[in-house]
């Protein structure tokens, strides 16, 4: 298999894993980070804008599971390792950005 399809599946991975937190927090009617707003990834958006970044995420992530996806089924351990590997890169960078957001933000 090509070394782009690979690359596909860790993108996919990581839109996908970004997609989470937007939804749930824009579903919940919460205000969350994007990078959107001011400052981009520290400020806060709407709930509304969350919905439609996580749906853009889900989309461009469907987007490049679907453009790589092989013939066969189940894919192959490899692809899925990707995918995995690019979900667990996003969550982990995310986890360590957004805490420092929060730590640093003042507490009422």
């Amino acid at each position: 298999m090509n070394w782009y399809v690979y690359c596909g599946w860790f993108f996919a991975g990581a839109f996908l894993a970004n997609a989470i937190p937007h939804v749930v927090q824009g579903i919940c009617g919460n205000r969350f980070q994007t990078p959107f707003a001011s400052p981009p990834g520290v400020g806060e958006s709407s709930a509304l804008v969350n919905v439609i970044w996580g749906l853009f995420n889900f989309a461009v992530g469907g987007g490049l599971l679907h453009a790589a996806f092989p013939p066969e089924l189940p894919p192959p351990w490899g692809l899925c390792i990707a995918g995995l590997a690019g979900a667990s890169a996003m969550s982990l960078w995310l986890a360590h950005h957004f805490g420092k957001v929060r730590r640093a933000a003042p507490h009422p």
